[in-house]
């Protein structure tokens, strides 16, 4: 009896779920593809009234994120890519461009992280950093830097242990006072606010 128990435990142990095993790292790094299109609800330029408005550019952009499980539930991720750069359109005329670089981090709830596909929800700050900023010839600039939360969803669907496909949406506040160059009165507020909604890969170690 004793040698069976063990082989039923044995076998127990074999048959479990194949992705129980990954529960056991805390780390998984994703890369995705992400298109980023901002909502452009600037505020017009000239105040109330005014009909010229700014608007930023979509653009796709890769995304690498590594993530840390606190619990097979919690987990804490951190999203990077480099300085992205995108145009700056006045009334649909180009009137120059900058660079921005948008670091988040977010608390994440995995609702089912030992099922083959696995819901998640996060929320979190986001800190983007402007610079190269060109625009109508150097007669106007962006503030440096913008803080504002994050909230985010998406799914994992795992092939193994190790490897899963990855899906993501999330939204992000960017804002920044359009300054004239010259005394640095201000002409608008830029709101970026885009969606972000990726697809990529993980690897949990």
């Amino acid at each position: 009896m004793k040698k069976i128990a063990m082989l039923l435990a044995l076998a127990g142990t074999v048959t479990a779920s194949p992705f129980v095993a990954a529960q056991e790292s805390p780390w998984l790094v994703r890369v995705r593809a992400v298109n980023l299109s901002p909502d452009n609800k600037s505020d017009p330029v000239g105040g109330v009234g005014a009909s010229d408005r700014l608007s930023v550019s979509s653009k796709t952009i890769p995304e690498v994120d590594i993530s840390y499980f606190f619990t097979p539930n919690w987990a804490a991720e951190l999203v990077l890519t480099y300085p992205q750069k995108h145009d700056v359109r006045l009334d649909g005329q180009n009137i120059g461009s900058f660079k921005q670089l948008p670091p988040t981090l977010l608390a994440q709830y995995h609702f089912t992280p030992s099922s083959l596909i696995s819901p998640y929800v996060g929320a979190g700050i986001n800190y983007t950093r402007i610079s190269d900023v060109t625009l109508l010839n150097g007669g106007a600039r962006l503030e440096n830097h913008s803080i504002g939360p994050a909230l985010q969803v998406g799914m994992d669907v795992k092939f193994d242990r190790n490897w899963s496909l990855n899906f993501d949406i999330k939204k992000v506040q960017i804002r920044s006072d359009v300054l004239a160059a010259n005394g640095g009165a201000k002409l608008s507020t830029v709101k970026i606010d885009p969606w972000l909604i990726g697809v990529g890969v993980g690897y949990r170690f």
